[in-house]
């Protein structure tokens, strides 16, 4: 191909476009001198009596002669505009660079349409959140049964690779919280979002594949069907054991679910063993996968039960400390004269929160010494220097607490969970304020019943 031509199309010379606006320019100014001759030209003649017209032709030459610059002016306006653009033009159609994807030509801008409508895009960011979420999830609790039978070194790079799926998603989940708090890029940061998902679940998808080449459940998933049913009857005799929490609790129903799913359990085990003894490997390997899934989930309810009630043990042992350092973290405040206006507001909130609570945990009436012991931490929380350990260690087994049991919640009902709790799940493990990682989790798990109410329970 010559260098005349690109793309197929013959490009005019340099010299043939400033023929053009040369002419163009001649043209422009001969138009203009032949407007201005005429008035220039000198009147001779001398004045002959009578000769005088009226005023009414006088005032139409000079406003004849007042139009001459104005339209000269905008005749070189027109030229040079026109020059102007024959020259981009030639710019534009004369570059190497090749175009960009989703642009009409070499240099343009982008094709009207290429992009997807914003509410698309929010659509499908928040759906890639979803499933990339529920597959690492979906990974790990598989990752849990092939430890039992292969071991923790086996699985190594099995658990590096949920590490890095981990964090492409709490990037994603970052850049979501961003876009919802208004970054200017909209499409940009939505676009990220679904990146980053992507990226997690091609990890996820490669690592899969391998850990069940590891498991060989298509081939002989006798030894995984065995370690699920001693995972199994170990699970059963903790459900029994454990004491249904009261009505109203924040684990109510947590028992029975986890009975139920144990139900679900039994009936894939036994289908496993029919698929096996039929020679149906595939089939016993899909059903073997439903048990462990199954299982896990009566895990989790099970363990969040027992953990609370241990939080709460720990809770009622560190109330009367949590008092003492209260009243030693608002001391310095009692003492001065300086403080006003919003710290004195907060200083008298605080003192509130903690008469209600002396009264509260002395009155002999029953009461949730987790919730009692948040409230002396959010309430001295705005005034805390870090004078009183007590209360960090407080603010750490609140947060804590609050950030694994929405963390349940999600996994047990994840089918059935949008993308905004598990946002702010996501930002409630990465924060180090304490009292904010409480509230951010507590608010996910409200969202996420809110889900589950909405949507229905998982089948």
């Amino acid at each position: 191909m010559t260098p005349s031509l690109i793309r197929g199309r013959p490009r005019r010379s340099r010299s043939h476009i400033s023929a053009r606006v040369a002419h163009a320019l001649l043209g422009v100014v001969v138009g203009v001198l032949w407007l201005v001759l005429p008035w220039m030209t000198i009147n001779d003649d001398a004045p002959v009596a009578g000769a005088r017209t009226s005023a009414a032709p006088a005032e139409d030459d000079s406003s004849g002669s007042d139009l001459v610059l104005p339209v000269a002016a905008l005749a070189v306006v027109l030229a040079l505009a026109a020059y102007g653009s024959v020259r981009r033009i030639r710019r534009t159609r004369s570059r190497t660079t090749p175009a960009a994807a989703g642009t009409t030509h070499v240099g343009a801008y982008p094709a009207p349409g290429t992009q997807p409508p914003l509410a698309d895009l929010d659509d499908r960011s928040r759906a890639a959140l979803v499933d990339a979420d529920n597959r690492l999830r979906a990974f790990r609790e598989e990752l849990a049964f092939a430890e039992a039978v292969s071991g923790s070194e086996a699985v190594s790079p099995f658990v590096t690779a949920a590490e890095a799926a981990e964090a492409e998603l709490s990037a994603a989940c970052a850049i979501r919280a961003r876009y919802e708090e208004g970054v200017p890029e909209e499409a940009a940061a939505l676009a990220g979002v679904v990146g980053r998902c992507e990226e997690a679940e091609r990890r996820l998808t490669a690592e899969t594949e391998k850990l069940r080449g590891l498991r060989a459940l298509d081939r002989d998933p006798a030894a995984a069907l065995a370690s699920a049913e001693a995972r199994f009857r170990e699970l059963t005799a903790r459900t029994a054991g454990v004491e249904a929490p009261p009505l109203g609790d924040s684990v109510t129903g947590y028992v029975e679910s986890a009975k139920d799913c144990l139900v679900t359990a039994t009936v894939h085990l036994n289908q496993t063993h029919q698929a096996i003894a039929a020679d149906r490997p595939d089939e016993a390997a899909h059903h073997l996968r439903a048990a462990e899934t199954a299982i896990s989930r009566a895990d989790v309810l099970v363990t969040a039960v027992t953990r609370l009630r241990s939080a709460r043990t720990e809770a009622a042992r560190l109330i009367p400390p949590a008092l003492t350092g209260a009243e030693a973290e608002l001391a310095p405040f009692r003492d001065s004269t300086a403080y006003e206006g919003e710290t004195y507001a907060r200083l008298l909130r605080a003192d509130a929160v903690l008469a209600a609570v002396r009264q509260e945990t002395t009155s002999g009436r029953p009461y949730d010494p987790l919730g009692v012991l948040r409230r002396v931490v959010h309430a001295t929380a705005p005034l805390a220097t870090g004078r009183s350990g007590v209360l960090a260690v407080a603010a750490l087994l609140v947060a804590r607490e609050s950030v694994a049991a929405a963390d349940d919640y999600v996994t047990v009902h994840r089918e059935a969970v949008g993308a905004a709790p598990r946002v702010l799940l996501s930002r409630a493990r990465l924060t180090d304020d304490l009292p904010r990682a409480d509230a951010l989790a507590r608010e996910a798990r409200d969202l996420a019943e809110q889900d589950v109410r909405l949507r229905g329970h998982p089948a």
